[in-house]
This record gives C-alpha cells, sequence and structure tokens, in this order.
C-alpha cells in the first residue's frame, strides 16, 4: 500500500485518488495539485475532461463505473431473495448495501466533479467522511459474514442482524465523527493533520488498516468453513478470485496510478481501474457466498401417505 511512515498520508494523498484526501486540502479540490506540484513533489494532477469556464471533471470513469456498480449490487441483493435456504442471506445483503453506500459517495469524493462554491466542497466534505465510514462499517459486516456461516446464532434473526447493525453502526460513527472533526476541526484537535505529512492516527488505523484486518478474518474464516466444515474445495476458487481482484485494484490505487496519470496527462489514473476491480471483487464474494448456499429447502421425503 506504498511506503509511508506510520500515519502519514502525503504520500498517498500524492500518488493517489483517495476520499480521505479531501479531508486535508484546503481547497477540497484535486488533492494531488496541493500534495504533488505545489509542495515541490512529482504529483500528477487528476484533471480529466475540461469543461466550460475552465472546470473539469476530473474521474468520468470512475462515475461510470460506480453507477454501474450500484445496479449490479440492487441486482445480486434482488438476486438473493430467491435463495429462501440460504443461509446467511440477509446479513449478506446488509454488506451489499454498505457496497451501494460507498460507491454513492465515490461519485462525489472520488469522481473530480467540478464543485467550487463553499457549500459544495462542505459536500465534498460531508460525503467523504461518509465514505470512510462506510468503508470501515461494510468491510466489518463482511467480516462478520464469515462468523455467520459456522451459525453460531441463527442466522437471520432480529438478534444476528442486530448485533451486525449496532457494531458497524458503532464504527460509522466514529470513523464519521474523526473524518468530520479533522474536516471542519470542531474541537480543533485534528489541526495537526491539515500540514506537514497530515499525519492522523486515528484515520490511518480505522481507514487503512482496519479493513486490511477485517478481510484477512474474513478470508481464513471462509478457508476454515470450505475446507474443514463443508469439505469442498471448488468455491476456493471463488474466494481466491475475490481476494485477488481486490488486490489488483488496491496495486492499481496505489502503486500504477500515478504512472497512468503522468503517462495520460492526468486524463485517468489508477481510481478507475480501482474502482472496476473491487466491483469485480465483490461480485466474485457473492459467487463464492452462493456456491456454498442452498438455493431452496431441500423437499422431505415423505415415508407413507397421510390418511385422516
Amino acid at each position: 500500500m506504498g511506503s509511508t511512515q506510520f500515519g502519514n498520508f502525503h504520500d498517498f494523498c500524492r500518488d493517489s485518488t483517495l476520499p480521505v484526501c479531501n479531508l486535508f486540502t484546503p481547497w477540497r479540490q484535486r488533492p494531488a495539485e496541493l500534495f504533488g506540484q505545489l509542495q515541490g513533489y512529482d504529483g500528477c494532477q487528476l484533471t480529466g475532461i475540461g469543461l466550460s469556464g475552465g472546470r473539469h471533471l476530473g474521474n468520468l470513469g470512475s462515475i461510470l463505473i460506480a453507477f454501474i456498480a450500484i445496479l449490479v449490487t440492487v441486482f445480486l441483493i434482488l438476486r438473493s431473495n430467491r435463495k429462501e435456504a440460504a443461509v446467511g442471506r440477509r446479513e449478506f445483503q446488509l454488506f451489499l448495501l454498505g457496497y451501494i453506500i460507498i460507491e454513492i459517495c465515490e461519485i462525489f469524493t472520488v469522481g473530480g466533479l467540478p464543485m467550487g462554491s463553499p457549500l459544495q466542497q462542505r459536500v465534498v466534505l460531508g460525503f467523504s467522511a461518509v465514505h470512510l465510514g462506510a468503508i470501515v462499517a461494510t468491510l466489518w459486516v463482511l467480516m462478520l459474514n464469515g462468523i455467520v456461516g459456522f451459525q453460531l446464532l441463527d442466522d437471520g434473526t432480529p438478534l444476528s442482524l442486530g448485533l451486525i447493525l449496532l457494531s458497524a453502526a458503532a464504527l460509522f460513527i466514529g470513523t464519521g465523527y474523526i473524518a468530520l472533526d479533522t474536516a471542519f476541526s470542531y474541537s480543533n484537535r485534528f489541526d495537526g493533520s491539515l500540514t506537514g505529512d497530515h499525519r492522523n492516527i486515528g484515520l490511518y488505523v480505522l481507514y487503512q488498516l482496519a479493513p486490511l484486518v477485517f478481510l484477512a478474518a474474513f478470508f481464513i474464516l471462509e478457508t476454515i468453513l470450505v475446507l474443514r466444515v463443508l469439505g469442498e474445495k471448488k468455491p476456493m476458487l471463488y474466494l481466491f478470485g475475490a481476494a485477488l481482484l481486490f488486490a489488483i485494484g488496491q496495486i492499481f490505487q496505489y502503486v500504477i496510478s500515478t504512472h497512468i496519470c503522468q503517462g495520460t496527462n492526468g486524463k485517468i489514473n489508477g481510481a478507475l481501474f480501482e474502482t472496476l476491480f473491487t466491483l469485480l471483487a465483490v461480485v466474485m464474494t457473492w459467487v463464492f457466498w452462493s456456491s456454498i448456499t442452498e438455493d431452496t429447502w431441500p423437499m422431505p421425503v415423505s415415508g407413507g401417505t397421510y390418511t385422516s
């Protein structure tokens, strides 16, 4: 995920298009310009498509893919409804709903929409805070889905869904508050992260590290479930495929993005491909989940004819 000192976001924001970077820049737009060219680094400003009045639509590709991702995820939610006997059906739908929220936010936080007025800038900051909170909460829900498969609690019950929603809400609110306080300086506690290397330990742990822990835990839990409990191997191909697609997306975002930006003179960068490969990873995760669950309840075998 790039080389940097623990808690620092400067290098990430210089080379990538991340929603967290909106919180640190005084212009609230095109962070790469501030983190790159204005501070003497070899940064690349994502300009995208030129509009009238000197404005730019920075990331049309990510906007289009995010819109497609929303439609695809709605289809997956509806398709999941048909799997009446699937273990963790409602819990997995919560994960998909979280992903829809992420993609809606991504249109405003990563899309590079031409927003110049103070109100429009505040809208971007608000969506950025929601975006960060949704990422942490959604991946937490995904990890809990890995536990649901062991059926320690009855899935789909108010208790199961309530525990997931309450714990996810706590992470969402906590992350969102730190992000909003950083952006709007409510308490001035995080003002130090607005300058220098943009060091923010809270956001670094919650946004950069915690999601990786949640993903690793989900992968380990599902591997144990499939190999040890279900005794199957084929679903592991889907699980490995999802992990690989997600990893490719992160490589585009954190490693290759700056090279794509420079090679296209700022027309596109790795954010477009990160959005695409993350969508593919989510679809593959659904395919994996679908492969280890039943569509319908098995028909009971009658031992005789009932007579009154």
